[in-house]
Protein backbone atom coordinates (compact mmCIF):
# COMPACT_ATOMS: atom_id res chain seq x y z
CA UNK A 1 0.00 0.00 0.00
CA UNK A 2 1.45 3.35 -1.00
CA UNK A 3 0.94 6.56 0.94
CA UNK A 4 -0.63 9.83 -0.13
CA UNK A 5 -0.55 13.54 0.78
CA UNK A 6 -3.35 15.96 1.67
CA UNK A 7 -3.71 19.41 3.22
CA UNK A 8 -6.37 21.66 4.73
CA UNK A 9 -6.00 25.43 5.09
CA UNK A 10 -8.00 27.34 7.70
CA UNK A 11 -8.09 31.12 8.03
CA UNK A 12 -8.01 31.54 11.80
CA UNK A 13 -8.58 35.31 11.54
CA UNK A 14 -12.01 34.74 9.99
CA UNK A 15 -12.78 31.29 11.38
CA UNK A 16 -13.38 29.93 7.88
CA UNK A 17 -11.68 27.63 5.38
CA UNK A 18 -9.14 29.42 3.17
CA UNK A 19 -10.72 28.97 -0.26
CA UNK A 20 -8.82 29.82 -3.41
CA UNK A 21 -5.27 29.53 -2.03
CA UNK A 22 -2.63 28.39 -4.50
CA UNK A 23 -0.20 25.72 -3.22
CA UNK A 24 2.95 24.43 -4.93
CA UNK A 25 4.35 20.97 -4.17
CA UNK A 26 8.11 20.44 -4.58
CA UNK A 27 10.20 17.29 -4.28
CA UNK A 28 13.54 18.11 -2.60
CA UNK A 29 16.72 16.26 -3.55
CA UNK A 30 20.47 16.87 -3.65
CA UNK A 31 19.89 18.46 -7.07
CA UNK A 32 17.47 21.02 -5.58
CA UNK A 33 13.73 21.60 -5.56
CA UNK A 34 11.61 20.14 -8.38
CA UNK A 35 8.09 21.52 -8.81
CA UNK A 36 5.74 18.52 -8.93
CA UNK A 37 2.38 20.30 -9.20
CA UNK A 38 0.34 23.34 -8.32
CA UNK A 39 -3.12 23.03 -6.76
CA UNK A 40 -5.73 25.37 -5.29
CA UNK A 41 -7.95 25.02 -2.24
CA UNK A 42 -11.69 24.64 -2.70
CA UNK A 43 -14.52 26.17 -0.64
CA UNK A 44 -13.70 23.79 2.23
CA UNK A 45 -10.01 24.85 2.29
CA UNK A 46 -8.98 21.45 0.91
CA UNK A 47 -7.85 20.39 -2.54
CA UNK A 48 -10.33 18.58 -4.78
CA UNK A 49 -8.00 15.59 -5.03
CA UNK A 50 -5.04 14.29 -3.03
CA UNK A 51 -2.01 16.50 -3.63
CA UNK A 52 0.17 13.45 -4.04
CA UNK A 53 -2.04 10.42 -4.75
CA UNK A 54 -1.04 6.82 -4.11
CA UNK A 55 0.00 6.27 -7.74
CA UNK A 56 2.53 9.15 -7.53
CA UNK A 57 3.67 8.67 -3.93
CA UNK A 58 7.36 8.24 -3.18
CA UNK A 59 9.13 8.53 0.14
CA UNK A 60 11.40 11.52 0.49
CA UNK A 61 11.61 15.19 1.37
CA UNK A 62 8.92 17.52 0.07
CA UNK A 63 7.87 21.13 0.43
CA UNK A 64 4.43 22.66 0.26
CA UNK A 65 4.62 26.36 -0.56
CA UNK A 66 1.41 28.19 0.36
CA UNK A 67 0.72 31.47 -1.49
CA UNK A 68 -0.58 33.23 1.62
CA UNK A 69 0.06 36.81 0.47
CA UNK A 70 -2.06 36.46 -2.66
CA UNK A 71 -4.81 34.80 -0.59
CA UNK A 72 -4.74 37.61 1.98
CA UNK A 73 -4.81 40.21 -0.82
CA UNK A 74 -7.89 38.51 -2.31
CA UNK A 75 -9.57 38.59 1.12
CA UNK A 76 -9.07 42.36 1.35
CA UNK A 77 -6.65 42.18 4.28
CA UNK A 78 -4.92 45.58 4.48
CA UNK A 79 -1.59 45.25 2.72
CA UNK A 80 1.64 46.36 4.29
CA UNK A 81 4.69 46.67 2.10
CA UNK A 82 6.19 44.18 2.15
CA UNK A 83 3.49 41.88 3.47
CA UNK A 84 4.59 40.11 6.68
CA UNK A 85 3.53 36.68 5.36
CA UNK A 86 3.71 36.10 1.64
CA UNK A 87 4.96 32.63 0.73
CA UNK A 88 4.86 30.00 3.48
CA UNK A 89 7.13 27.03 2.74
CA UNK A 90 6.71 23.92 4.86
CA UNK A 91 9.42 21.31 4.31
CA UNK A 92 8.78 17.81 5.65
CA UNK A 93 9.84 14.22 5.18
CA UNK A 94 7.65 11.27 4.26
CA UNK A 95 9.36 8.09 5.47
CA UNK A 96 6.44 5.64 5.59
CA UNK A 97 3.84 4.38 3.13
CA UNK A 98 0.91 6.03 4.88
CA UNK A 99 -1.36 9.08 4.76
CA UNK A 100 0.47 12.36 5.36
CA UNK A 101 -1.77 15.33 6.16
CA UNK A 102 -0.04 18.73 6.41
CA UNK A 103 -2.58 21.39 7.41
CA UNK A 104 -1.99 25.14 7.66
CA UNK A 105 -3.68 27.42 10.18
CA UNK A 106 -3.24 30.98 8.89
CA UNK A 107 -3.74 34.55 10.05
CA UNK A 108 -2.19 37.72 8.56
CA UNK A 109 0.61 37.70 11.16
CA UNK A 110 1.14 34.06 12.03
CA UNK A 111 0.66 30.45 11.08
CA UNK A 112 1.05 26.95 12.44
CA UNK A 113 1.17 23.45 11.06
CA UNK A 114 1.39 19.89 12.33
CA UNK A 115 1.23 16.34 11.07
CA UNK A 116 -2.47 15.69 10.95
CA UNK A 117 -4.49 12.57 10.35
Amino acid sequence: MAGYLTTHVLDTATGRPAAGMKIDLYRISDAGAELIKTVETNADGRTDAQILPRAEFARGVYELCFHAGAYLDAQGVPKESPRFLDMIPIRFGMSEDTHYHVPLLLSPFGYSTYRGS
